[in-house]
């Protein structure tokens, strides 16, 4: 157990396993990078594993954390749908690829369809 390091200490409380520091002090989530890419924005859809429901999927977004949010949300309103941002990639319920390519493209991003 040479590599191993504490996730709780009962003076600090939580401890983050990559640094070691209390969770409120961390300092690898501050430190992370923007997501590596080609600079282009993929728009697919999928229905595989959602039980025959329809979702939009974007990813390649450089964008992170609230900012990420934040355009979720606005494209989600343009759309008149819900949606979610999970690891990077934003959900967008129903089949919207057409109407969020468009939109995109305004935003000044280099988008491609992808998948069939």
């Amino acid at each position: 157990m040479k590599n191993s390091r504490p996730v709780f200490s009962s003076d600090q409380g939580r401890l983050c396993p990559g640094c070691g520091k209390a969770k409120s002090a961390c300092v690898c989530k501050k430190e992370k990078p923007a997501p590596a890419g080609d600079g282009i924005v993929r728009i697919r859809r999928e229905s595989k594993g959602r039980g025959g429901k329809t979702v939009t999927v974007i990813t390649g977004l450089p964008l992170q954390g609230a900012a990420l949010r934040e355009v979720a949300g606005e494209l989600k309103r343009r759309c008149g749908c819900g949606g979610t941002v999970k690891e990077g990639v934003v959900e967008i319920q129903g089949d919207h690829a057409d109407l969020l390519l468009a939109e995109l493209k305004t935003r000044g991003y280099v988008v491609k369809r992808a998948g069939g």
